[in-house]
């Protein structure tokens, strides 16, 4: 058995949300989210669940599909809104084969390498700002600030702080959603540090493989897409993080490390006892 901590910082409150909602393009299944799962700050992950009915096949073109229309404000204005969502507008891309012209980022750390394709379609600027300061070698010998076991590993921050860092673009860039794109284990996301709208060079890698039953039953009675319950059930992941953070890669190679890293020794603040640095991070 494990518990799953979420820490004050990255707490998820339905005031919390809603001051990420504001004129968020995704501000209604926002909402839904926070409601599903403000109360979930200690998860216990030793029941896992049989999977959901397989989901469909059918998919459609559209690389972002979104939301539209005014926040939902009852649950019953949730349940219903949720239950207009089109799952075949959803495509979920982070596992399955990169599209020919996708980049990679291999991101060399002390411990080993991590491999991650880059969704430029679903969010461009997170990407461009990764790509551009991966070139100039910004991120070469910064320290991972923060590992959490079963949650995730957060780097990027030349301070090595958390509190650091600056964008490509000079200054902090707009939260990027995606109905495609959800915190699945082996997601690259931006680190906002629970501003909205405040990305700059920090960002963190998702490392959980269970979906507690309680929390599976969160997400079914808080109206997520079906498709999107099966992938949880079978990767893992921190939906919890769910349109809150831009995602804007997965891992394809090198979990292994991540779940190193992830697991290191750390202190009371959750930093690593003893630095682990990235070396390099390599566009192809």
């Amino acid at each position: 058995m494990y518990i799953l901590f979420i820490p004050d910082s990255m707490s998820i409150t339905p005031k919390l949300f809603l001051d990420y909602g504001g004129d968020c393009p995704m501000k209604k299944i926002t909402f839904l989210l926070c409601v599903a799962l403000s109360a979930f700050v200690c998860l216990s992950a030793c029941g896992t669940t049989k999977p959901a009915p397989v989901e469909s096949s059918q998919v459609s073109s559209n690389p972002t599909p979104m939301v539209e229309g005014p926040m939902p404000v009852t649950p019953q204005e949730i349940e219903i809104h949720n239950n207009k969502i089109d799952e075949s507008s959803i495509d979920l891309i982070q596992f399955r084969g990169a599209d020919g012209d996708a980049k990679y980022a291999t991101i060399k750390t002390s411990l080993g390498e991590i491999k991650a394709v880059l969704y430029a379609k679903e969010a461009p600027r997170a990407v461009e700002n990764f790509i551009a300061l991966a070139e100039k070698g910004y991120y070469n010998n910064t320290k991972f600030y923060e590992v959490l076991p079963n949650v995730r590993a957060a780097a990027g921050d030349p301070q090595g702080t958390g509190e650091g860092g600056e964008s490509s673009f000079g200054s902090r860039f707009a939260d990027e959603y995606s109905l495609n794109l959800w915190h699945f284990n082996g997601a690259l996301a931006m680190d906002n540090r629970g501003l909205r709208d405040t990305n700059d060079s920090k960002f963190y890698i998702i490392q959980n493989t269970m979906i507690s039953d309680e929390l599976l039953q969160e997400m079914m009675a808080g109206g997520f897409p079906e498709k999107v319950i099966n992938r949880y059930v079978k990767y893992g992941g921190i939906p919890n993080y769910d349109f809150k953070d831009t995602v804007f890669g997965q891992v394809v190679e090198g979990m292994d490390v991540v779940e190193k890293i992830a697991n290191s020794p750390r202190s009371e603040e959750n930093v690593p006892t003893e630095d682990i640095l990235i070396e390099s991070v390599v566009i192809s």
